[in-house]
This record gives C-alpha cells, structure tokens and sequence, in this order.
C-alpha cells in the first residue's frame, strides 16, 4: 500500500509518541520518532540530502534541542511544512512558534481525528500553488502583477524583486495570490483561513494569520498589506 507521506515525529514524552506513531502509522504514514531535539536535527539533516521527510510533527518542549530552535533551523535549510504540538497554549507561546517558521499548530490533548486534518490541510497548501480558477487571468493584470518594485509571476510561481527571486515558503506564496487576486479588497481572515489554510467556516486562528502576514510583509515591505483594522487585510500595488 502506498504511503500517506514520510513524517518526522520529535516527541519527548514516551506514551505519546508511541501513542501518536502507532496511530499515524495506522493511515500509512512512514513515522520516524525521535525523542531529543538534536538526535532530530541530525535525523532530519541526512534525511534531507537523499530527499527528505515530507512533514515534521514537532513538540516544544524538547530535551538537546527545543522545538522553536528545530523548527527554525529546519524553516532555514528548506521550505518542509512543520507543526508544532504543545500543551502551553499561551498566545506568546504560539506566536514565538508561528515566527519560527511553523505552518500550523495544535495543542495538547489532541484528538488524532484532528491532528489528521491538520496534517491533511498542511500537506495541501504546501504543494506547488495554483491560481484559483475563478481570480485567474485577467483579473488582476493576468500571469505578472505588479506590486510596487515587485513582480509576481503567478504562473511560475515566482516573486522578483529585478533580477533577485525573493524566496516565499509555499504558504506565504498561497497568501500573496490570495491577495494579488483582489487588489484593493479587504479579505477578512476567516476568508483567508478558508482559501490559504484549508481550515472549515466555523474554525478562527488570528494567529496563524496574523503571523503569516507579519512574515509576508518582512519580504515584500511592511507598506504593501494594509490592515484594516477589524475587517482584515488588503493588498495595496
């Protein structure tokens, strides 16, 4: 039977990991279980060079190497989707993670029936974009929109600044097409939650937005998205 994915699971507590590998296993994941920080650095470091894990399942609080400090070594050598598992469900908490690079995060005790769908919704959003159907050609100036000094080919899914590729992570470039599709339209964040992240209508995480457009801006300046206090963010070109 054809795995689901290969998955990187760094987890210090002994009953959930073997609980949580023997679970993920039984939807055909491929789980490599580390329990320290740095044993995972390194697992996932020679993993990487002969084509690497297709996600990392990572707690916070680690022995050798914390979970923020991994997550954001890892962000730094490539663009593998992490999520973070913690109990500490402080907003600080989860920011100071979303900052590190971390695409997504659930809190302890979680439910596997939840943690699936995040692993679902994760692994669709980090696969190579598209433009949606309906905000494609023609919309928004057609395959190149300018944004300011940028020009984002939503084709080629590449964003230049000149001559220099500006290097998104496959979530970030889903956002940016979000809002190149609409230049100049507020889109609330549980729109954007819904078309980027994959999330249902009933479900809200500010964070995970926020964060997102915080690191966004970072890369094509801080004036391009407008937030528009209590309504969301736009897009100014």
């Amino acid at each position: 039977m054809e795995k689901t994915g290969s998955l990187l699971l760094v987890e210090d507590d002994a009953v959930i990991g073997e609980a949580t590998q023997l679970n993920l296993e039984r939807y055909d994941y491929e789980v490599t279980w580390e329990q320290d920080g740095l044993d995972a650095w390194r697992t996932f470091s020679d993993r990487d060079s002969a084509g690497g894990f297709d996600i990392v399942l990572c707690d916070v609080m680690l022995p050798g190497l914390d979970g923020i400090t991994l997550c954001r070594r890892i962000r730094e050598a490539g663009n593998t989707p992490v999520v973070l598992i913690s109990a500490r469900t402080e907003s600080i908490d989860i920011v100071s993670g979303l900052e590190a690079g971390a695409d997504d995060y659930v809190t302890k005790p979680f439910d596997i029936q939840v943690l699936l769908a995040r692993l679902r919704s994760v692994a669709r959003r980090t696969r190579p974009a598209t433009v949606p159907a309906d905000r494609s050609a023609g919309e928004a100036g057609g395959d190149h929109v300018r944004i300011g000094e940028l020009d984002l080919d939503r084709q080629a899914l590449e964003l230049r600044r000149g001559d220099t590729l500006i290097n998104l992570t496959p979530t970030e470039m889903r956002l940016l097409l979000e809002l190149a599709g609409s230049p100049g339209v507020v889109l609330s964040r549980s729109t954007l939650l819904q078309r980027v992240w994959d999330y249902p209508e009933w479900e809200e995480d500010d964070h995970l937005v926020n964060v997102h457009v915080q690191r966004l801006r970072a890369k094509i300046g801080n004036d391009r998205i407008e937030t528009v206090r209590g309504f969301g963010y736009k897009l100014r070109r």
